[in-house]
């Protein structure tokens, strides 16, 4: 991994960075991919093992006396609500002969309005023969409420208007015993107010008649609304198809599986505050990644297996420049990765072998690296032994940094490290006091080792401000060991500043004759 040693302007920090937040939910996958699965399986299972009731159908064709073409629909929603009430449900049971409770039947079916003056109407029932038998029940209960109701309102409406035609009447007849009662004269008082009467006589009289003609229509109106509210559509069972209706199901419960996954792994990755890219795991452990080896896989490619195989070679290839560029002792310690850690500490000790016998302190807590390693591999020696052995052997240490580590004996593995870690594996809270743990321990972290980083982080891991030994580089100068176990890892909260010069770690790697030598 290069760097360009043309310093680079600190860009501003955008207000909402949700990379983070996409690639956690993304390195999730498993989570949210099961979940959807889960909900198809789940909606395709309930359609086979619940079935939907027995149900039948059937359409009322409803008349108002109020209709207009520009009416919103407001009539048939009226008529749905009265559908649900427990008179119609009574009087449809008691056709029925049906013991079961007005309440509990409304349950069972439900109205629409499919016009301003259709309505659907949907029962289920145990069998087929009894949801049909309750839809024309219910639909001949409601247009027997209806058409009373019309009647009801027609005969109001009537009776109020000769009401008001009796009283004209009434009013009639004592104009009528006025000007029979008045004899005509001179006077010419006297011949006004008979004009006046029988001006109003006139009046009732055609208001009488008026009422008479529109209690008439009142009347003649009712028969054709009757008439016209009827049932259009003979109830009938309605067909269900089971691979419709799982397929239905299935891609309900698919998206609401997978949403209820997104949610889950978005509210997840938030709390649990893990990073994931390497410009994040490296600005809190305060060291640069300088490689990076994806999570080995099984069922990887071809191709994907010789990627990482390369992969592996040259870290292992960096990691023994390193050791032998340098007296003091190295150690990797792990975070959330102990096989990866230890495959690496076993491929850096055959590489070691070729100079000479090499030792591997062992400080990995439930990992059996000597056996492991196996016959005629290197030797694998634990903690309390690790001050033994010739001066001619190299020793370098493997440990952890994982919850619960042990951090006074880190300096014992070795003066300087590694750091392997699992991208998304540590919180941003804990990589902050192992970085605060290793300075204070005086144990510099020369890089990080980032496994299963993310394949799409185009972000930097390279920290301009980092350790003055990072492995990266090559020129004539050779490391200063000295400096570098003086200088311990800077506190996380520091600044980042950058320069118009070539990083400190630049000017401190062996170059290949010395490597040689």
């Amino acid at each position: 991994m290069t760097t360009d040693s043309t310093a680079q302007t600190s860009a501003a920090a955008p207000l909402i960075d949700l990379q983070p937040l996409v690639v956690a939910v993304r390195r999730r996958r498993r989570l949210w991919a099961t979940m959807a699965l889960l909900g198809l399986l789940i909606g395709a299972a309930m359609t086979v093992l619940m079935p939907p009731p027995p149900t039948a159908v059937t359409k009322v064709l409803v008349t108002h006396q109020e209709d207009q073409p520009n009416d919103p629909g407001t009539l048939i929603r009226t008529d749905v609500a009265l559908l649900g009430t427990t008179r119609i449900a009574e009087e449809a049971l008691r056709a029925l002969k049906s013991p079961d409770r007005p309440e509990d039947f409304i349950g069972q079916y439900h109205g629409a309005g499919l016009t301003n003056n259709l309505m659907q109407i949907t029962v289920t029932g145990d069998s087929d023969a009894q949801a049909v038998a309750r839809a024309k029940a219910l639909a001949d209960a409601f247009v027997a409420d209806h058409v009373k109701r019309m009647r009801d309102t027609a005969n109001a409406e009537a009776q109020a208007l000769l009401d008001q035609r009796d009283r004209m009447r009434t009013e009639l007849a004592q104009v009528n015993k006025s000007i029979g009662s008045r004899t005509p004269g001179s006077d010419p008082k006297a011949s006004a107010n008979i004009e006046t009467l029988f001006a109003r006589r006139a009046e009732l009289t055609a208001r009488i008649t008026d009422f008479d003609e529109r209690a008439a229509e009142a009347r003649t109106g009712t028969p054709k609304l009757i008439a016209g509210t009827q049932i259009v559509d003979a109830p009938r069972v309605v067909r269900h198809s089971v691979s419709k209706s799982a397929l239905t199901s299935a891609v309900i419960g698919l998206v609401l599986g997978l949403v209820l996954g997104l949610v889950v792994a978005s509210v997840g990755a938030v709390v649990a505050d893990r990073p994931v890219l390497r410009r994040d795991i490296a600005a809190h452990l305060g060291a640069s990644v300088i490689s990076e080896l994806p999570a080995s896989s099984r069922l990887g490619r071809l191709w994907q297996r010789r990627r990482t195989r390369a992969a592996r070679e040259r870290l292992t290839t960096t990691l023994a420049r390193t050791v032998r560029g340098s007296s003091e002792p190295l150690s990797l310690l792990e975070l959330g990765c102990a096989r990866s850690t230890g495959a690496i500490a076993l491929a850096l000790a055959e590489a070691l072998a070729a100079d000479g016998p090499v030792a591997i302190v062992d400080g990995l807590p439930g990992l059996p690296l000597a056996d492991s390693a196996g016959p005629g591999g290197p030797t694998v020696v634990s903690g309390e032994r690790a001050r033994g052995g010739s001066p001619e052997e190299r020793r370098f240490g493997v440990g952890s940094v994982a919850p619960g580590a042990t951090w006074i004996d880190l300096p014992h593995l070795g003066a300087r490290t590694v750091l392997v870690v699992r991208a998304g594996h540590g919180s941003a809270a804990w990589l902050h006091t192992v970085a605060r743990q290793l300075a204070e321990l005086g144990v510099p972290v020369i890089g990080v080792v980032l496994i299963d980083p993310d394949p799409r982080d185009r972000t930097d891991g390279t920290l301009w401000d980092g350790p003055p030994t990072a492995p990266r580089g090559h020129n004539g100068q050779a490391r200063q060991n000295e400096g570098a176990a003086s200088h311990p890892v800077q506190a996380v909260g520091e600044g980042r500043r950058r320069t118009e010069r070539l990083p400190r770690w630049a000017a401190r790697v062996p170059d290949s004759d010395q490597e040689a030598r």
